[in-house]
């Protein structure tokens, strides 16, 4: 049975053709259409429901450089309490996911992967840590 998230009842009310995706039961889309939808994004705003994806918790003293060597951004300048989408990629420069990076502080980040991807993306992250920095999925 796929769970809801949150945000499932104002999808539904919103007119939200739900499916099952990750184990969730997610919107499609929407009554007024994929043309309208896209119309609205591009002229006012968008809000995308990410409460069925995947959470990543990097923390301890070497936490930042974990963040520096895992994702293709720099990080230097994100202040405690931003994000920043970037991705994350194999040695070779594949893709493996793209991913928001969040920053409690200097020692501690979560990571928002892709919820079909949240076992393989944490044990990649699990195997390339750097040093002193401790991995848990908290999805």
């Amino acid at each position: 049975m796929e769970k809801k998230t949150p945000l499932y009842d104002t999808h539904v009310i919103a007119g939200g053709r739900m499916v099952p995706f990750a184990g969730f039961l997610l919107p499609v889309q929407y009554e007024t259409g994929i043309i309208e939808e896209h119309n609205a994004v591009r002229k006012r705003a968008g809000l995308f429901d990410i409460s069925h994806m995947g959470e990543i918790l990097l923390e301890g003293p070497d936490s930042f450089a974990s963040i520096q060597y895992l994702f293709t951004n720099d990080f230097t300048d994100l202040p405690d309490g931003g994000m920043r989408y970037s991705l994350m990629c194999n040695r070779n420069g594949g893709v493996i996911d793209d991913v928001i990076v969040y920053r409690y502080d200097i020692n501690r980040f979560m990571v928002v992967v892709n919820a079909s991807n949240t076992t393989s993306d944490y044990n990649w992250m699990s195997k390339n840590i750097k040093g002193d920095t401790v991995c848990t999925d908290i999805s």
